[in-house]
């Protein structure tokens, strides 16, 4: 069992990715233990770029630690190196307590995570699977409010995690000892296909939602079609096509390694999320 490490009154924690789903979600976790924290973005203060290394120094300054969230995934080409150089300037700054979140079957985010691993940090690592907030706070809120979600996944399973277990175990190996030097591997309890997931948030939400499977490039298309920015359409393309071949079809353990109780299932996170009324479209036309 781990115990508390009073990080606080050293410094604040960094909480780089501070406004996206995970980074809110550690930043109010961490704000309830009145931890101090310091939200790392470009509309911080100081901002956070991670595009512009001359951002990096200003908010590392007296940190305690950092959640270490690359922008827009440590899937992407670059970020190891991004994520080297950062770790490298944040043990040589005094911020030695790191914490990746990671993505599960991606080569890139494994170098980033032996990145991290090298500098000499005291590291742990959250490997995550999709997540299921991807449904109602992501690029797929719009299409199953319109009534069908077309994604280019099949038959592979997938075993969706709830971004609040990840800030959880994020917390955890920030604020308490014994997590230095785990990687853990968050999923959800079980597996779903995308069309069995859809026809849970339509149970859920009493409305009629279909899942239809497309080609990758039809999905692409329709992505840029709407707007959507290129580099997202980028890494979802990626993602479909490559890591959604089976790779990932099974459930791992690091919820419950790492606080001692099982994660959410997609079910009760689908009740959860139905009842704010996220996917009822009279609601959201208002």
């Amino acid at each position: 069992m781990s115990t508390l490490h009073p990080v606080g009154p050293q410094g604040p924690v960094l909480v780089l990715g501070g406004t996206g789903k995970t980074g809110r979600r550690v930043v109010d976790r961490l704000r309830a233990r009145g931890v101090p924290v310091r939200v790392g973005s470009r509309s911080g203060v100081p901002p956070f770029d991670w595009n512009d290394p001359a951002t990096w120094e200003p908010v590392l300054r007296g940190a305690s630690a950092a959640y270490v969230c690359y922008s827009p995934d440590v899937a992407v080409p670059g970020a190891a190196r991004a994520i080297a150089a950062f770790s490298e300037l944040a043990v040589a700054s005094g911020t030695r307590r790191l914490v990746l979140v990671s993505g599960r079957g991606e080569e890139e985010a494994e170098r980033s995570e032996e990145a991290l691993a090298e500098s000499g940090a005291d590291w742990t690592i959250v490997r995550c699977s999709f997540f299921m907030q991807n449904f109602d706070e992501g690029e797929f809120l719009g299409p199953l409010l319109a009534g069908e979600l077309a994604l280019p996944a099949d038959r592979v399973a997938e075993p969706f995690v709830d971004a609040g277990d990840i800030a959880d175990v994020a917390v955890a190996a920030l604020t308490d000892s014994g997590h230095t030097g785990q990687l853990y591997e968050v999923t959800g309890p079980r597996l779903l296909r995308f069309d069995e997931a859809v026809a849970e948030i339509a149970r859920a939400s009493g409305r009629s939602i279909r899942y239809r499977r497309v080609s990758n490039d039809e999905f692409t298309t329709g992505l840029a079609a709407a707007s959507v920015p290129d580099d997202l359409v980028t890494l979802l393309g990626y993602l479909f096509a490559t890591v959604f071949d089976g790779r990932n079809a099974r459930v791992a353990d690091g919820v419950q390694r790492a606080l001692g109780r099982p994660p959410r299932d997609f079910g009760e996170y689908a009740r959860i999320a139905a009842a704010t009324g996220v996917w009822d479209t009279a609601r959201a036309a208002a």
